[in-house]
């Protein structure tokens, strides 16, 4: 019988970090902050390749006061502190080193990772819609009540209205590395953006999320916890690992990511469903499909052919496992499908964001799975008992018996992508 062997990555790319202090300047050559008017002594002089803040590398306008010798008081207590990284878009940017305001854009579940690492939400001054009804819908909004005074108020549709990001003057913007166009607006509008890649590191979940943490422990060196977040990823994967290694026969699972009466989208093997299926030593049933993230569209012919033993439906989607076990979705029929005569179709858990991606909840996503999918090689595992402590040892968060069943028990609210 087939056997994959699933290869485990933890390592935290930590890019090479520069500290500015004594500077006023941020990297659009602006005195702090975007306006270009306000009066500020420097300190001293910044060379131009810690400034950069695009793609080509352009240097920030070049400060034409001379170097201080003598440093007076006031400077001091008005002097900023820089960080220089290289963010997912492998540009050199430079930014306030523990800045106290962002606008987190399309990078949906940045929000969650961003207020479990602060312990807060009260630096989140905008976020997208998606993120915000993830909040709303799972345990985010209980553990931290200020996210739902976060402005959703940044689209015009589905564009980023930049002038409404600007009037917020946040001291930096996070944003999607997939997004070359909106990396261009607002770099062409003065504000200082990091990128985040949801697809960079081959949609290995663990690496993702380690990938993060290690970017915003350079850009918030006060809470770093890179190392702690990546050790305990994986001990849980060590942990499945071990017992995966016995299981002689894969079962089939599809993932149903996006699923309504006009389509039904899986996972083929450039999207987290394959890491997922991998990583519990499983059988992604769509796995030959090539087509990327959520491109992969399919019909019930395939899902016939495929006839998997497990079905996992995402937050995605509003769609519970009662919908196929009653056919209520549009004209299919699921009754011949061995997951649904079996009872084998699960709704994943919902934690601070749809547990699918990466996030948060990674770790104890790779529980859930495995437990589900494979009971009888995981009695052993306390899910209840094993969320609390997860989230106490890394995050100092404890978790209410009321919250974790909510956790594994998630409404059809998250699977809409609008506030």
């Amino acid at each position: 019988m087939k056997m994959k062997k699933f290869v485990m990555s933890f390592s935290v790319a930590l890019a090479s970090t520069t500290v500015i202090t004594g500077c006023s300047l941020d990297p659009n050559g602006r005195p702090d902050g975007q306006s270009a008017t306000t009066t500020t002594t420097v300190v001293e002089t910044v060379p131009d390749e810690n400034v950069k803040g695009s793609d080509e590398g352009d240097a920030a306008t070049e400060s034409t006061s001379e170097p201080s010798e003598k440093v007076e008081t006031e400077t001091d207590l008005t002097a900023e502190e820089y960080v220089t990284i290289t963010d997912h878009m492998d540009r050199t940017v430079t930014v306030k080193s523990n800045p106290k305001t962002c606008v987190v854009l399309d990078i949906y579940p940045l929000p969650s990772v961003l207020c479990l690492y602060l312990n807060s939400a009260d630096s989140i001054l905008a976020m997208e819609p998606a993120s915000m009804n993830a909040a709303k819908s799972g345990t985010l909004s209980e553990i931290y009540p200020e996210i739902l005074n976060t402005s959703t108020e940044i689209m015009n549709g589905e564009d980023v209205n930049i002038e409404a990001v600007m009037d917020l003057n946040p001291d930096v913007v996070y944003f999607n590395a997939g997004n070359a166009d909106l990396a261009a607006q607002l770099e062409n509008a003065g504000l200082n953006a990091v990128a985040f890649s949801a697809t960079k590191f081959g949609f290995d979940a663990v690496d993702t999320y380690d990938q993060w943490v290690g970017l915003l422990s350079q850009i918030y060196p006060d809470n770093a916890k890179a190392e702690l977040v990546s050790d305990k990823s994986n001990e849980i994967l060590e942990l499945i690992a071990k017992d995966a290694a016995k299981i002689e026969e894969e079962k089939k699972v599809l993932f149903l990511f996006q699923y309504d009466d006009t389509k039904m989208i899986t996972s083929g093997n450039k999207f987290w469903g394959q890491y997922w299926c991998d990583s519990v030593n499983a059988e992604n049933v769509a796995g030959a499909l090539t087509e990327q993230t959520t491109n992969a569209k399919i019909t019930m012919e395939q899902v016939y052919e495929w006839d998997p033993e497990v079905i996992i439906i995402t937050n995605f989607t509003p769609v519970q496992p009662q919908d196929l076990y009653d056919n209520a979705i549009g004209a299919d029929d699921w009754s011949s499908v061995t997951a649904v005569k079996n009872g084998q179709v699960y709704k994943m858990p919902l934690g601070v964001y749809r547990t699918y991606t990466p996030g948060v909840d990674t770790p104890m996503t790779i529980e859930w799975l495995a437990k589900t999918i494979y009971p009888e090689y995981y009695e052993s595992i306390d899910l209840e008992s094993d969320v609390k402590k997860y989230y106490n040892d890394i995050y100092g968060v404890i978790l209410s018996d009321e919250q974790i069943k909510k956790m594994y028990n998630p409404s059809s609210n998250a699977g809409s992508m609008n506030d």
